[in-house]
């Protein structure tokens, strides 16, 4: 069996001054310490950037405002991911969800509750398949016009439609009354604040709604890209993992998606720990596995069709001498269009 050395984080920094001692009072698990820094560190900055744009919108202000969303944009996003699976706030303090984290997420492109609704509420209940409004199984994975137009253009124009009409069907009721209010929320700010400043709150409300949705499809597909078509609903082969990368010491171990599609709700520190666990079933399955890699340069290798690249990333789990070639073969494999009648023919 092989084995695997990482460089991914297995806890949290420990805390330190009176600002950590603080939140730990606000907080259920002393290991999400790290969230509040995310929180706080935002609130602070790009409010002040926010507040410095609507009073007086320039282009270096626009550039300076842009360049911190996009420095924060996966630390937040993947800190609301987090807090969407598990209860942050102690039951006495979860008011503070509304301004912590519904609220600061709008300048990152996030709905009031948009993200739970479809992640929570729809994506992990149908696990990548036939009723999961964003399943990419039945897309060519490495096609650039399947990604651009049938997903996430439909997900940009339908994806709201699609997942009230889900919900409704569903009857998860509270679920969808949160996610309208958010939507009723979000809609209240921003047409108040395009009176004051249209040009600040296309850039702080438009353009980052845009971007934010392109940049979660995009995740989404490289998580699902690499699909076994007899065994769809396994998380091994359903899903793929990246560890040893910036991307997981920046964002909580995102790249740990199998693990985390077996239990949403395990703690992000748990994760590699999980994968030396289970190293055994990882490989059994001929789970895919990718070193040294975010989601999103997966998605770009994709989109290039470059399994060159991702072959050279890939990551042996097992004894078995796969050549280049082989591994390259595997990966094509796991990414063609699975057609409805094969899925539906597969073995339960």
């Amino acid at each position: 069996m092989s084995s695997i050395t990482f460089t991914d984080p297995t806890s949290a920094p420990p805390p330190g001054g009176a600002f950590d001692r603080f939140f730990l009072k606000l907080i259920r698990d002393p290991r999400d310490l790290p969230f509040a820094r995310v929180q706080v560190m935002n609130l602070v900055v790009l409010l002040a950037l926010t507040i410095w744009l609507y009073a007086d919108f320039r282009w270096y202000n626009a550039l300076l405002f842009v360049a911190w969303y996009g420095f924060q944009l996966g630390p937040y996003t993947l800190m609301l991911h987090n807090v969407c699976h598990r209860k942050y706030f102690r039951a006495e303090y979860s008011w503070l969800d509304w301004p912590l984290i519904a609220l600061l997420g709008m300048p990152f492109g996030h709905m009031p509750n948009a993200y739970f609704a479809h992640h929570v509420g729809m994506h992990h209940p149908e696990n990548n398949l036939d009723d999961d409004l964003s399943s990419t199984m039945h897309l060519q994975r490495d096609s650039a016009w399947d990604f651009f137009y049938h997903y996430l253009g439909r997900f940009l124009v339908l994806g709201g439609h699609d997942l009230s009409g889900y919900l409704e069907d569903r009857d998860r009721t509270k679920i969808r009354r949160q996610w309208r209010l958010g939507i009723l929320t979000w809609f209240v700010v921003v047409v108040g604040l395009a009176l004051v400043n249209w040009q600040a709150t296309l850039l702080v409300f438009g353009f980052t709604l845009i971007v934010t949705r392109t940049a979660m499809m995009s995740g989404n597909w490289a998580q699902h890209a690499f699909v076994d078509a007899t065994r769809p609903d396994n998380c091994y082969v359903n899903s793929i993992t990246c560890i040893n990368s910036s991307y997981n010491r920046r964002c909580f171990n995102d790249g740990y998606h199998i693990s985390h599609h077996w239990k949403p709700t395990r703690h992000w520190t748990e994760h590699p720990q999980e994968l030396q666990d289970h190293l055994a079933e990882y490989a059994a399955a001929d789970a895919i596995v990718f070193r040294k890699l975010d989601f999103f340069m997966v998605w770009v290798y994709l989109m290039l069709k470059r399994y060159d690249k991702l072959a050279d990333c890939y990551v042996p789990l097992d004894d078995r001498q796969r050549s280049k070639e082989e591994i390259i073969a595997l990966l094509k494999e796991r990414t063609r269009r699975i057609p409805e009648a094969k899925l539906a023919a597969a073995p339960a």
